[in-house]
C-alpha cells in the first residue's frame, strides 16, 4: 500500500477506522525526512495490511502541535485508535520493521486495560491526566 497524506480533518477518523496506522511527522525542508522516507515507502509496500500515513507538518501546524510534535521526523504508532508509540528521529529500515512487528504483537485487550486503569486512578485522584 502506499503512503497516505493526513491532515487536521481526516486524521481522527483515519486513526479509528484502521487497526494499525503509522504516522510519519515531515517536512520539505528536512534532511533526515528526506532520507527516511524511502525506507518508510518500502515498508509500506512491503506491509500492506498496515496503514502508512505521513503528515506535512508545515501544512498542518495545528495537528503537528496538538500531536506534540516538537522534532522531525517522528513516527508514531497506533493500534485500535491509541497511541502506542512515538520516537523522533529517522529509523534505519531494521528498526522500522521492528516497531511495525512489536505494534502488531501488542495483546489490545491488555493494553486497553491498562488505560482503563489509569483512566480510574486519575478520576480519583483529582483528575490527574493519564497518558499511555
Amino acid at each position: 500500500m502506499a503512503t497516505i497524506d493526513l491532515t487536521e480533518a481526516d486524521f481522527a477518523s483515519t486513526i479509528k477506522q484502521h487497526d494499525i496506522v503509522l504516522v510519519d511527522f515531515w517536512a520539505s525542508w528536512c534532511g533526515p525526512c528526506r532520507m527516511f522516507a524511502p525506507t518508510y515507502e518500502t515498508a509500506s509496500a512491503k506491509h500492506p495490511d498496515v496503514v502508512f500515513a505521513k503528515v506535512d507538518t508545515e501544512a498542518e501546524q495545528r495537528l503537528s502541535a496538538a500531536a506534540g510534535i516538537s522534532s522531525i521526523p517522528t513516527l508514531m504508532a497506533f493500534r485500535e485508535g491509541v497511541l502506542v508509540f512515538s520516537q523522533p528521529g529517522a529509523l534505519p529500515a531494521a528498526g522500522l520493521e521492528q516497531v511495525v512487528t512489536a505494534v502488531r504483537d501488542l495483546d489490545m485487550t491488555q493494553v486497553h486495560a491498562q488505560l482503563a486503569a489509569r483512566r480510574s486512578a486519575a478520576g480519583t485522584t483529582g483528575g490527574q491526566s493519564a497518558r499511555a
